[in-house]
């Protein structure tokens, strides 16, 4: 049968709709059309169909296989049955293909039913596996969506005509509404093959947002000219980033800050106000954590020797409150940069009498 120029024109125009190419619709086609038939037959026999994409022309066969034991006389053949209808010199694991003329409208309704269910089910599933795939090689990245649903603990984001993600609890940021219709950037943080298609989860509060977002905002990031060492964050409070340069002649500060302050103020608009120290990273700890505890100017950082990876920071009182930070946040994100524990202390002529920064803490608290 020969479905003419109207099929192949649908064939083209489903493949642009769908996205799909015309190879994956056709074969859902032709699965589509083999389950009608075996449905048509009512037999357990094994059909097979093929469809010309540049004409229409469809072509059924009945396929028999010739096996030593037959078990399914319907689909199967032995040597010595494929002799008998003529078969010549046939051995097992050969196939025998008998075309059919059988035209699929003579199917019946119940067959056409088959062959709706068969095809709608072949497309979503090769739009699923087209979606995975697109989507599988970008996490890690930058995506820009749209909350088309919030509603108590669902918030689901549309980053395509066709592909939603999931913004889980735990990876939003504390305090920011999700509106619908609202258009935020997300961190693209994982994408799973599930049996209802992928599921993919996006982020607002992991420290790889905040690293594309610098990517995109301050060129010498981008052209690697600035390297960031180190990204933590309290997503929607504070983070601080740790950068560096080759370039003499460039201020790794100054680029990520940008003139006036309009390249980490963009940043911290699309993080909800966030607050973000550029600090300098270095090769020797003690000047890290000292760059680390930025705003703060401390007046001396010393290694803890009975522990490993611990320093002493001392800081003049008027320095002391802002180099522990509100509720312990800029000393704690200190040592999560840096890797070190810090103990921030007052400075004063005895050093041994001098309290802790835990009993600082719990006064300012």
């Amino acid at each position: 049968m020969q479905l003419g120029l109207d099929f192949v024109r649908a064939l083209t125009q489903m493949a642009e709709e769908r996205k799909l190419s015309e190879s994956v619709i056709l074969s859902s086609i032709e699965a589509a059309l083999a389950s009608a038939y075996k449905k048509f037959k009512e037999k357990n026999i094994d059909p097979e169909v093929r469809i010309d994409g540049s004409t229409g022309e469809i072509s059924i066969f009945e396929i028999r296989r010739i096996v030593d034991e037959v078990k399914n006389p319907d689909s199967e053949l032995s040597p010595e049955e494929a002799t008998a209808l003529g078969y010549l010199g046939l051995v097992e694991g050969d196939v025998i293909r008998t075309s059919i003329e059988t035209a699929p409208e003579s199917f019946g309704r119940i067959a056409a039913q088959t062959a709706r269910q068969v095809i709608i089910q072949r497309l979503k599933d090769a739009e699923r596996e087209i979606i995975f795939n697109e989507f599988a090689e970008k996490v890690g990245d930058l995506v820009t969506g749209i909350v088309f649903k919030s509603e108590n603990d669902q918030i689901l984001v549309r980053i395509n005509e066709r592909t939603e993600a999931m913004l889980p609890r735990e990876e939003r940021i504390a305090g920011e509404t999700y509106d619908l219709g609202s258009r935020f950037k997300f961190y693209l943080l994982d994408v799973r093959q599930t049996t209802r298609g992928p599921r993919i989860v996006v982020s607002r509060t992991h420290p790889g947002l905040l690293r594309r977002l610098m990517e995109l905002e301050i060129p010498e990031i981008n052209d690697g000219v600035v390297e960031i060492h180190g990204i933590v964050r309290e997503a929607g409070a504070r983070a601080k980033v740790a950068v560096n340069t080759l370039d003499v002649n460039v201020d790794p500060v100054g680029a990520c800050v940008g003139n006036g302050g309009s390249r980490i103020k963009n940043i911290s608009n699309d993080l909800a106000g966030e607050k973000i120290d550029i600090v300098i990273w270095s090769e020797d700890p003690l000047l890290y954590i000292r760059n680390a505890l930025s705003p703060a100017k401390v007046v001396r950082v010393e290694p803890v020797l009975e522990q490993e990876k611990s320093a002493r920071v001392f800081a003049r009182p008027d320095q002391l409150s802002l180099a522990i930070g509100k509720a312990g946040q800029n000393v704690r994100l200190a040592a999560r940069l840096t890797g070190w524990k810090v103990d921030i202390n007052p400075l004063a002529i005895d050093l041994d009498v001098v309290p802790t920064s835990q009993d600082l803490f719990d006064d300012l608290v």
